[in-house]
């Protein structure tokens, strides 16, 4: 379904035309109706000649008004552009005209209107002329013309076959299934309660659907959708909807959001954009410049920062980032208009939604936009992941103005020829991790420089701890996970143990440090169940011991040898098997040791939750 919107300068019959047109007074406020003047939206709808059913906004022509009209034309695939035959052009037809350029709807009918009112042909042959050159380098340039009246009905005939034969070469809008309904109106229905009505842009709904509304994270239900007065089950892009929300109010609402589904639209205070000035600007745009930004239905105020030079000239381009007073819910390739308080001064397309802060003038900064803008599919998406890496394949589309299908074929790609990284074997699926290959070579480079330095520290240890190291990286644990086992399969690290190493890391006793184990271990072996406690070798060449399964240590400095140890916890164990319990005196007497010793291996067992406390016994543990 396609959405035809009106432009054109205040009082040039654009909602006459539009009730001509459909039987519909788009006019809905007391106040409209009063002054006879459109001051908000408007809607309606009709059916073509051939049958097709199409939707119409009437937007406001009154300067004061232009940010209503800017919230209606966001999602429109056909304008007309009202001129009246009596007027001709005007300043807000200049002003509406130069805002379809900017926000590229690029199929229009120029309607002659009041025809009634220029009976003349010569009269109005030159209103046409005075049309044909305002209308020179714009989108509408070429654009068929239609002069009608709304009073006596001549032209209307001719102006739907028009329409019909417009929307006959008209694309439909895209579906990259990412759901957008920017919201243009807010109200209640009795009995059925909060309904939102916009145009869907991207995606389908449906009754049931659980859906969020971004900014503001708002969870809701869809009870009911219809379409010009009529319920449906299922809307696909380009409809106009009303949408009955549960478990909102209206005062949760406002103009601007958007109603989508949860999870993966994220409000930004921020958007890169390539900028356009409208050409009839009278002084160039500054740097540094209040404006407000429209896109979609929404409206914030925010500062311009030129990127690439100080000032725009009137009709020049620039890559600009917007900083924003408020968040709005926004996508690459989203068409958007900034205003000054009295003028619209230019617009264009969203290239990133979420920009870091840049330097001014900065080439690298600015040949990644140009990518950005016009790269191809990998060249895009290589991009969004180096600045999400790692990323999962399947949430890579998200950040991009590339339909799923198209996302997933240019990661294939890019794994394909080296420039990414596939942190899984076998066939690329949405949950796949994926690294830009310049971020998996710092990444790895990195992990070698911390097992290299660690090494070098603990000659005698069989590596850093597995938690450890994923700490020192800054990674969370699944990506660490797939990328441990990435660098195992590729030989660049082994992990055994709990511990991670290069994989020619062997630990190594100099013979000082062999003579120092080999005393110590014929000491503790001597005398197994009261090990010495003093004169024990340095912690590293304990912890190498340890590592190596040749002793155990269990707390305040005792070390047993692994053979006494493995006796003493066998004997314990035989022994509750046998008498269900056991004292700390009793394993001071069967082993014929201390208090020290015999409470530190009980503590150590319960630890290990081989044993555990009751009162002043131990008992064993279920499974032991």
């Amino acid at each position: 379904m396609y959405v035809i919107g009106t432009a054109g300068h205040v009082d040039h019959g654009k909602s006459a035309l539009v009730k001509a047109l459909t039987g519909i007074d788009p006019d809905r406020l007391q106040e409209e109706k009063e002054r006879e003047m459109t001051i908000d939206l408007g809607f309606a709808w009709l059916r073509l000649p051939g049958g097709q059913e199409v939707s119409i906004v009437d937007v406001p022509g009154h300067e004061r008004f232009v940010k209503n009209m800017l919230a209606g034309v966001g999602g429109i695939d056909l304008a007309l552009l009202v001129i009246a035959a009596d007027e001709g052009v005007m300043p807000q037809t200049r002003e509406h005209l130069a805002i379809l350029d900017l926000l590229d709807v690029r199929h229009g009918i120029v309607v002659i209107s009041k025809k009634d009112l220029m009976p003349d042909a010569e009269l109005l042959a030159v209103v046409e002329a005075e049309i044909a050159e305002a209308l020179q380098g714009t989108v509408f340039e070429g654009a068929p013309v239609v002069a009608c009246s709304a009073v006596s009905a001549e032209g209307l005939p001719e102006l739907l076959a028009t329409i019909e034969e417009e929307l006959a070469r008209t694309p439909t809008k895209r579906d990259l299934g990412r759901p957008r309904l920017p919201i243009d109106r807010v109200f209640t229905v009795a009995g059925f309660g909060t309904v939102v009505t916009g145009t869907l842009i991207d995606g389908s709904l449906r009754p049931g659907l659980e859906v969020e509304v971004v900014p503001g994270g708002l969870k809701a239900r869809i009870r009911g959708l219809q379409t010009h007065q009529h319920k449906v089950e299922d809307a696909s892009p380009g409809r106009r909807l009303a949408v009955n929300l549960t478990g909102l109010s209206p005062a949760d609402l406002l103009r601007g959001m958007v109603v989508t589904t949860p999870g993966w639209l994220r409000p930004t205070a921020a958007v890169d954009v390539r900028l356009r000035a409208v050409r009839y600007l009278p002084r160039a745009i500054r740097h540094n410049v209040q404006v407000t930004f429209h896109t979609g239905a929404s409206e914030v105020a925010g500062r311009l920062l030129l990127l690439d030079c100080d000032e725009l000239a009137p009709g020049g381009q620039a890559w600009a980032q917007l900083r924003l007073e408020e968040p709005v819910a926004v996508a690459p390739g989203d068409a958007f208009v900034i205003r000054s308080p009295n003028d619209t001064l230019g617009g264009g397309r969203v290239v990133d939604a979420h920009p870091r802060r840049h330097r001014r003038f900065h080439r690298a900064t600015l040949e990644t936009l140009d990518k950005m803008e016009r790269g191809s599919p990998e060249e895009v998406l290589l991009v969004a992941l180096a600045r999400l890496e790692p990323c999962e394949a399947g949430q890579l589309a998200r950040h991009t103005d590339l339909a799923a299908a198209e996302a997933e074929a240019a990661a294939a790609a890019l794994v394909a020829d080296g420039r990414a990284v596939a942190l899984s074997e076998g066939e690329l699926t949405p949950s796949t991790l994926l690294f830009t290959a310049d971020g998996f070579a710092r990444l790895s480079a990195r992990a070698r420089e911390l097992l290299s330095s660690f090494h070098r520290q603990h000659p005698l240890r069989q590596g850093i701890a597995r938690e450890e190291l994923r700490s020192r990286l800054g990674l969370e644990a699944r990506p660490f996970d797939a990328l441990l086992a990435t660098w195992a399969r590729r030989g660049e690290l082994r992990e055994a143990a709990g511990s991670v190493a290069l994989p020619d890391h062997e630990p190594r006793l100099s013979p000082a440090q062999q003579s120092a184990a080999d005393a110590f271990l014929a000491t503790i072996k001597a005398n197994p169940y009261s090990p010495p406690t003093e004169r024990q070798p340095e912690p590293e060449l304990l912890a190498h011991l340890e590592g190596e399964g040749r002793i155990v240590r269990v707390g305040d400095g005792i070390a047993f040898a692994r053979e006494a140890y493995d006796e003493m916890t066998a004997r314990i164990i035989e022994h509750l098997r046998a008498f269900d319990t056991i004292t700390l005196a009793q394993v001071r007497d069967m082993f014929a040791t201390s208090r020290k010793y015999a409470q530190a291996l009980l503590e150590h067992l319960d630890d290990q939750r081989i044993t555990r406390r009751v009162g002043d016994e131990r008992v064993l543990r279920k499974g032991g």
